[in-house]
């Protein structure tokens, strides 16, 4: 079984999966590229602005992802999904798309007429979830030097 739970993301939890995350994210980035892990500012997964989710199944803490308000788009306001991770024993499950749509969920609560992320093409899995949920190649908008692919989602 599985659950969701909203938590500060500077909570220890948090943070914890985060730092799975950043190390799983560096320990695979291409040889010769440097991976710049930036632990978010709690304030912009506070609603309305954001929320952060831990998924938590019979084990404990499993991974986490996160929506926060960014710069309106053409479509009006946007949300982006970030820090979307799940632990690799538990991947296989539909847990991602349970997360993601959770957090689809949440952003149209919050009034969101689109849902932006980046990505690094190496994240095959991710890419393949996200094409699935319905997102789609966009202009990059933002610097992230993390993100190899942009992708967004009317709502």
């Amino acid at each position: 079984m599985v659950r969701l739970e909203s938590l500060a993301a500077d909570d220890p939890r948090s943070l914890s999966l985060l730092d799975e995350y950043f190390r799983m994210r560096a320990d695979a980035f291409p040889s010769g590229q440097a991976y710049r892990p930036v632990f978010p500012a709690a304030s912009v997964f506070t609603p309305p602005a954001g929320v952060f989710l831990v998924v938590v199944d019979d084990d404990g803490d499993v991974g986490c992802g996160g929506i926060r308000r960014v710069d309106d788009g053409p479509a009006g306001g946007r949300y982006e999904v970030k820090h979307l991770y799940l632990q690799p024993r538990t991947r296989g499950r539909g847990w991602g798309r349970v997360l993601l749509e959770d957090l689809e969920e949440r952003a149209r609560g919050f009034g969101a007429a689109e849902l932006v992320l980046d990505t690094h093409h190496t994240l095959e899995a991710a890419g393949a979830l996200y094409a699935r949920s319905g997102f789609v190649a966009i202009e990059p908008y933002n610097d992230n030097p993390n993100a190899t692919r942009w992708y967004g989602k009317l709502l």
